[in-house]
């Protein structure tokens, strides 16, 4: 996605709908059905070189993809390996192996996170309209939008400062995620 950036990405048509199945078949999600109302009416099609912001989901080399889809895992482990360790997680395992493991059966069990823009996400769970949109950078998790509107809003700049945020749904895991970085889940 790349709503940010429009002026150095060329827009397009959106994908078809048979396009959207095998794009979810192939990497094992299920997009939302406002994320799916946007996708079908555009896509980007030209690669910022150097930037691993917005891509295709069709065209952009598939270790691209691989590398944003992986990022919310590869981000909290290098949080893991520095020493940070959530108390709900239980106690820290000593090396790092058992470390990897256990973060690994956390992940197992939280929403996958679908790429819309950067390091912003959309929990795939539930598969509804109007999940909120969060930015994951290692541990630090944030809700960057309430909803899917509400985020190309404030993406775009189209937020006013001091304006109440509309409610954000609670979603496992990332919900308590955002709580345990001391961040309210509603105003990030």
């Amino acid at each position: 996605m790349c709503w940010a950036f429009q002026n150095r990405i060329e827009m397009t048509k959106g994908y078809s709908p048979d396009e959207l199945d095998d794009i979810q078949a192939k990497w094992k999600l299920r997009f939302p059905p406002d994320l799916i109302w946007i996708l079908r009416g555009r896509r980007c099609v030209i690669e910022v070189p150097g930037e691993r912001n917005s891509f295709d989901w069709i065209r952009a080399p598939e270790n691209q993809l691989r590398k944003i889809l992986d990022w919310p895992f590869k981000s909290f482990l290098f949080d893991v390996k520095q020493g940070r360790w959530w108390p709900e997680w239980g106690e820290m395992p000593i090396d790092f192996s058992s470390r990897t493991e256990r973060l690994q059966e956390i992940f197992s069990s939280a929403p996958k996170l679908i790429p819309v823009y950067g390091h912003r996400y959309l929990p795939e769970e539930p598969n509804e309209s109007g999940n909120p949109v969060f930015s994951v950078y290692q541990m630090d998790v944030i809700i960057y939008g309430s909803n899917l509107p509400h985020y190309i809003a404030h993406e775009t700049n189209q937020v006013s400062r001091g304006v109440e945020w509309p409610r954000a749904k609670k979603i496992k895991f990332w919900t308590k995620a955002v709580e345990l970085n001391g961040a309210d889940p509603y105003t990030s």
